[in-house]
């Protein structure tokens, strides 16, 4: 599997859908984590992910963009809450390591109602 489809199921699959159960499939035992609101290991993220989905049952990430290289992927998201949701643009950098996700950074930003550009940020 390449490093690209191992993050991007591991959004759909374990993020999206909830399905905690298959994150051994793409999370190391020991993964290192550089959110501030989280802990490392993958049985804290699993806990996380399942309180998070009980508060935020619709909550939906939105790949935009992936960019790989080497060990790290990158993807670009809109994250919604629910239907009436504008969203929060999240960057999120996984490194991989021995298949699975060994390592992950975010940034995230609230999206604006309107950019001086007229674009939108995700």
């Amino acid at each position: 599997m390449t490093n690209t489809r191992l993050v991007s199921e591991y959004i759909e699959l374990v993020w999206n859908q909830g399905r905690t159960d298959l994150a051994g499939k793409y999370v190391a035992d020991d993964l290192v984590q550089h959110n501030p609101g989280l802990p490392d290991g993958r049985s804290a993220l699993v806990g996380f992910v399942e309180g998070f989905k009980q508060q935020v049952p619709d909550g939906r990430f939105e790949i935009r963009r992936v960019v790989a290289e080497g060990d790290l992927v990158v993807t670009h998201n809109l994250f919604t809450a629910g239907p009436d949701d504008r969203g929060t643009a999240v960057v999120d950098i996984f490194r991989i390591s021995g298949g699975l996700i060994q390592e992950h950074w975010d940034v995230k930003e609230s999206v604006p109602e309107t950019t001086a550009s007229g674009r939108e940020i995700v």
